[in-house]
């Protein structure tokens, strides 16, 4: 069963997120799909994340769908033009993938090629457009579509913890009426923070998958706190790290303790582990969450 028709029949959903690898290599990013498989509903590919060159998220999404695997692939604005993206999304289209998450993306100079030229031909809310018609048999300028047109699973991305929220919930509405059929939150730490976002989007009745970044170290949570824009750690939460004799198994007693007071609150959770993709099966587990 699909991510499409698991949302559909109110499951909740649980994806996880890799990164392709600096290279050619795709053994090991596959072999980390592969063992997320019996616990994840889909495996989300990021789209050369904070800027940094890696292998396309194209690649590692059709590699995935080869393995039975699905999923969803994340297409960011940065580095291609109006030409590239709709060829991209018609590339992913050809070969069964229809999940696709779309996003702006952070500008180059965050990157490790601070010198390349920035593209950003279209936002995000203007590509959930162009991802519509294309669904309706026409390119962004009109020209009609051979054969029978594609059709996806259009995703976004939403900060529950941006100050002020009224312009995230603005941007939401808008990618909404663009096509937007669910969406994903960046990192969650504060539950208060993320029921006033959910309080305040109520209206919208669209799915919404909650961000849990595992914490490394004490140190990743204060770094966290001075560059991640709209997410924040708790004093406390840093404290808990600081003091952990055993950080990774810390690690997941937060991240499970979060997932089990955010459930009651959203429709699935979305795990950015960040190289620690192998204490997912644990930290699932102890939040007592099972794919049915």
């Amino acid at each position: 069963m699909s991510v499409k028709d698991r949302i559909a029949q109110g499951k909740f959903i649980i994806t996880a997120e890799i990164g392709p690898p600096k290279g050619k290599e795709t053994a090991k990013v596959l072999a980390t799909a592969q063992g997320l498989l019996p616990y994840v509903d889909a495996v989300n590919v990021t789209d050369l994340q904070s800027a940094v060159m890696r292998l396309g998220s194209l690649a590692i999404c059709i590699l995935l769908r080869q393995r039975g695997i699905e999923p969803i692939m994340q297409v960011a604005c940065r580095d291609r033009n109006r030409l590239a993206l709709q060829s991209d999304i018609l590339s992913a289209a050809a070969h069964g993938i229809s999940n696709i998450l779309i996003l702006t993306g952070d500008h180059p100079v965050l990157g490790d090629h601070p010198d390349a030229k920035p593209v950003f031909d279209l936002d995000s809310v203007q590509l959930l457009e162009v991802a519509k018609k294309l669904e309706e048999g026409f390119d962004m300028q009109g020209n009609k579509l051979e054969g029978e047109p594609p059709h996806f699973y259009k995703g976004a991305v939403v900060n529950p913890g941006a100050k002020p929220l009224e312009p995230q919930i603005l941007k939401m509405e808008k990618k909404i009426e663009a096509g937007a059929e669910f969406f994903q939150t960046q990192g969650v730490y504060d539950i208060k923070v993320f029921e006033h976002f959910i309080h305040k989007t109520r209206h919208l009745k669209v799915p919404i998958l909650a961000g849990i970044i595992p914490l490394k170290s004490d140190a990743m949570a204060r770094y966290i706190n001075k560059n991640l824009a709209g997410v924040s750690v708790p004093d406390a939460l840093i404290r808990q790290m600081q003091e952990a004799q055993n950080k990774a198994q810390e690690s997941i007693v937060i991240a499970s303790s979060l997932i089990k007071e955010l459930k009651g609150m959203c429709q699935g959770i979305h795990l950015m582990a960040l190289g620690w993709e192998r204490f997912i099966p644990e930290i699932l587990a102890s939040a007592e969450i099972q794919r049915k």
